[in-house]
């Protein structure tokens, strides 16, 4: 893509997004030539914006108008032409510090990522909630809701609490779920979750003898969490204040697919091990995305990717503060999760 452009048409079409982000106006060739880091005659710069748009990096919304980016554009832009800013070293401090004051409870450290997000960015802000494999047990409740079917709240030692709907073999019975919870509570308290399975088993045999395998299958879920975390999302009414969502059905249909919540699976996939992507337009499956950019990124705990959050913009979006930003929460993230899951004192002081 970037060999069809020469330095000057780079240029040029590097000002039209940047204009264009700020303004959501149409760009002439007149505003161009007043920049300083242009210095061509509105006669040169049409002729190059006509180049630009046969090329489709450019379209015109109206005969007389300006200019707007493509799609194409976009990407081009985000890919080879836009800097890798960097946050300030008072912006970054103010996040990290933000985020360390609410080390006592996981969840409120995801609900004030996605606020700060949403909040620096003015953008939609969804984080997702980290899986539990790193995590280690304190209480474990064991609830029967129908026949087949029981329903555990896991709370760890952080604090992190998490709901897991399991399906119960057959000849389990309420009085058995509350004897494997006590079993848990008792015995396995202070252990990672990802640890559990291998201590349970002997542990399952010995109360509960030959139920011990089906057991041990209902609760292998526990570790893994097969994707049912919660979400954190904030901000989904910023999108109204920009322009491209000043049809009213165009942004009731956008904040319904919000609500719908099937979205964030969609966002919020973290099983490809990319540390971040950057979707334009109709770059993103779901058609209520068609006019905006995601922005994604993990996070990690010990080095294990554990999540991932996300800003929802117009596909005119500053990407290169979206970027910054989004990279200084990972880090910021990242490193305050690490120290509340990985540095919990096992129970009873034991290395378990």
């Amino acid at each position: 893509m970037t060999q069809l452009l020469d330095v000057r048409k780079m240029n040029i079409l590097r000002a039209i997004v940047d204009d264009y982000i700020l303004t959501a106006a149409p760009v002439g060739s007149r505003t161009l030539s007043k920049r300083e880091d242009i210095e061509l005659s509105p006669a040169t710069i049409r002729n190059e914006m006509s180049d630009l748009t046969e090329l489709g990096f450019l379209e015109q919304p109206h005969t007389s108008a300006g200019r707007i980016p493509s799609e194409k554009a976009y990407r081009l832009y985000v890919s080879n032409i836009m800097d890798r800013a960097k946050l300030t070293d008072e912006e970054a401090e103010y996040i990290r510090a933000h985020l360390e004051r609410r080390v006592s409870e996981v969840g409120e450290v995801i609900k004030e990522t996605a606020r700060m997000l949403s909040g620096i960015t003015k953008y939609t802000s969804i984080v997702q909630m980290p899986h539990l494999k790193n995590a280690r047990l304190k209480h474990i409740s064991l609830i029967p809701v129908t026949t087949g079917t029981a329903l555990a709240v896991i709370v760890t030692n952080s604090g992190y609490t998490n709901s897991i709907m399991l399906d119960v073999p057959s000849g389990i019975t309420a009085g058995h779920l509350e004897k494997i919870s006590s079993l848990m509570n008792e015995r396995l308290a202070g252990y990672k979750l990802v640890d559990v399975q291998k201590t349970l088993l002997p542990l399952l045999r010995e109360e509960i003898g030959e139920q011990a395998d089906s057991v041990a299958a209902m609760l292998s879920s526990l570790s893994e969490d097969k994707g049912r975390r919660g979400y954190e999302v904030v901000g989904a009414a910023n999108m109204l204040d920009y322009p491209e969502y000043a049809d009213v059905s165009k942004a009731r249909s956008f904040l319904s697919e919000l609500e719908r919540g099937e979205i964030f699976k969609e966002v919020l996939s973290d099983g490809s091990g990319v540390e971040m992507t950057v979707r334009i337009g109709t770059e993103n499956d779901n058609p209520e995305l068609k006019d905006c950019s995601v922005i994604t990124v993990s996070y990690r705990v010990g080095g294990e990717q554990v999540g991932s959050m996300a800003v929802i913009g117009p596909t005119r979006m500053d990407y290169e503060k979206v970027v910054a930003v989004l990279r200084c929460m990972s880090e910021s993230l990242s490193n305050v999760l690490s120290g509340m899951l990985l540095s919990e004192p096992d129970a009873g002081g034991s290395d378990k």
